[in-house]
């Protein structure tokens, strides 16, 4: 069957986009005989990686301690950032459940938490006001805690290697190595090679580490995860859909004494998200705009819409004066409770926290819920290495375990309220505010919704913007500067293009783009991969997203 042709200037982004390399990613070679040996690998070293090979090195360590019989048991965690925390980025507010569940003998001011949320305000911005409305109930944030998130996962990765956890920075994975319907282990990604992928006279290649079970950890977007759920067949409801999140950090001149969120404008109307402005220290503010990747304008560009935004006079006496420290962006998976795979476990194999989109957007939480879920992964694992079962039907007790947990509780009571925006604003906010007065119930039962890349755009106004001034308002390029990017200019591109690219979809990506990747000469679209800060933004709109050379991209130090 063809394709749809669409009208002159409109695009459907799936028509464009390159398939799920899986051949890459689902590799059936047997393992190198210099493999290194494992028990368990945890792929990325966030904070569900991180919950997870903790609780595991705590009951391993238990069950030692009262002659349980399992042994030693050698866990690791690759991370693909240089160094821990690196790649992580969030708002944050934290609700602080999972890391006392993690260490009940701790006191709050022990942990790495910046302070407790006292005031909050949410407005309803117009493109000169701002007017106070409620804050929803699902915004409330009483008894949760102002974080950096770098400085959480810094934290729980010294916490894990002093359990004995091996933590590996700078080894992203390639692959997943698989014999018949099960997971052994990964295969790393070779580093030091040309811009043709040839090895360079730093060549280090690729690396097996064999495993019982491997616990993908690697997060919004993550192409090992994307690979096993197709290789396996595993669905969901809805499909999973994303947002894209960019943030600053700004040393300011004027405190900020409470939480700020905002709906309305710079948003278009037919488009889902709102900003934040957070206080972490006395003159360190957090600034945030987020908006879901199902926008109908091809010529958004969130960057220049922050850009704009902090001109706004709610945002702007607190910056003027101050300085734009660091600088970020990353996707977040907004399909809630819908688009959660029906199973996160198959054969030596368990998928948790972003990876598998355990967020709630309308509480705008998604952190003790990744660690949550690492946390029952362990247990499961553990369970299943006491059996000598790490098959499918040895790991089940973990999906049993999240969905019984207040993870899927959660994510059920909100199940269509994010789903509810799909058409507009206005009308998602009346329904999502009756979905909260009835738990989530809605005749029907169920908000379906596409791919995001299965809608489609039109090229219009683009949004406002603002040049750049150096002070308060940034360029494209300026801003990856403040990433602290760290990736060589000189090696492959690790972003798969599909040949042909009508200059519509050329425009989408050159503007979707927070970094400058993506810059459109005539009709000709031109790849920058070393900007590139590791989003995956157009890894759900178009070029697909692989892992590249360990400690490249972005080196986040507060975000």
């Amino acid at each position: 069957m063809s394709e749809k042709v669409q009208p002159a200037g409109h695009i459907r982004p799936a028509q464009f986009q390159s398939p799920l390399p899986t051949d890459r990613l689902i590799l059936r070679d047997t393992p190198d005989p210099e493999a290194v040996p494992m028990d368990v690998v945890f792929v990325g070293g966030g904070p569900a990686g991180l919950a997870g090979a903790i609780t595991l090195a705590q009951l391993v360590q238990s069950d030692n301690e009262s002659n349980g019989g399992l042994g030693e048991v050698e866990i690791g965690v690759l991370e693909k950032a240089g160094e821990l925390g690196e790649h992580s980025l969030s708002g944050a507010v934290v609700n602080p459940v999972a890391l006392h569940e993690l260490f009940p003998e701790l006191d709050v001011g022990d942990l790495p938490l910046r302070g407790r949320v006292g005031k909050e305000t949410v407005y309803f911005l117009t493109e000169n006001k701002a007017i106070r409305i409620p804050t929803p109930p699902t915004m409330r944030n009483h008894g949760n805690h102002l974080a950096s998130i770098c400085e959480i996962v810094r934290w729980l990765g010294e916490k894990a290697e002093g359990l004995g956890v091996n933590v590996f920075p700078g080894f992203p994975v390639d692959g997943l190595l698989v014999e018949a319907d099960r997971v052994v282990g990964v295969r790393t990604t070779p580093s030091g090679l040309d811009r043709e992928g040839q090895p360079g006279a730093d060549h280090m290649p690729a690396m097996d580490l064999t495993a019982q079970v491997t616990v993908l950890s690697e997060g919004t977007r993550g192409p090992l995860t994307q690979a096993f759920l197709e290789w396996r067949g595993i669905g969901s409801d809805n499909p999973q859909i994303f947002a894209l999140g960019v943030k600053e950090l700004w040393e300011t001149k004027v405190p900020l004494d409470r939480v700020i969120h905002t709906m309305g404008w710079p948003l278009p109307g037919d488009a889902f998200g709102g900003s934040f402005m957070y206080p972490l220290d006395e003159n360190l503010v957090a600034l945030g705009l987020v908006v879901g990747l199902d926008y109908r304008d091809a010529r958004f560009d969130i960057h220049n819409v922050l850009q704009c935004m902090k001109l706004h006079p709610l945002f702007r006496p607190y910056l003027e004066g101050g300085e734009m420290v660091e600088w970020g962006a990353k996707t977040i998976p907004e399909g809630g409770y819908y688009s959660v795979p029906e199973r996160r476990h198959g054969s030596g194999v368990c998928v948790v926290g972003d990876a598998a989109g355990y967020v709630d957007v309308p509480s705008l939480k998604g952190i003790h819920y990744a660690m949550h879920s690492g946390i029952l992964a362990a247990r499961a694992i553990f369970r299943a290495l006491k059996a000598g079962d790490v098959s499918e039907a040895g790991l089940r007790s973990y999906t049993e375990s999240v969905d019984s947990s207040y993870i899927m509780k959660d994510l059920r009571r909100t199940r269509n309220v994010r789903l509810a925006f799909k058409n507009g604003f206005l009308g998602g906010a009346i329904r999502a505010g009756l979905m909260t007065i009835s738990g989530g119930v809605i005749p029907g039962g169920k908000i379906s919704v596409p791919k995001d890349a299965d809608e489609e755009r039109m090229l219009a106004g683009g949004g406002p913007g603002s040049k750049p001034d150096g002070k308060l308002t940034f360029s494209k390029v300026d801003a990856v500067y403040k990433a602290g990017n760290q990736t060589r200019d000189d090696g492959p591109s690790h972003l798969v293009v599909r040949e042909n690219v009508s200059p519509e979809a050329a425009e989408l990506y050159t503007h979707m783009c927070p970094a400058g990747v993506y810059e459109q000469d005539d009709d000709e679209l031109r790849v920058n991969a070393p900007n590139c800060i590791d989003c995956k933004a157009t890894d759900v709109l178009g070029p697909r997203w692989t892992a590249r050379e360990g400690g490249s991209g972005p080196a986040y130090r507060r975000m």
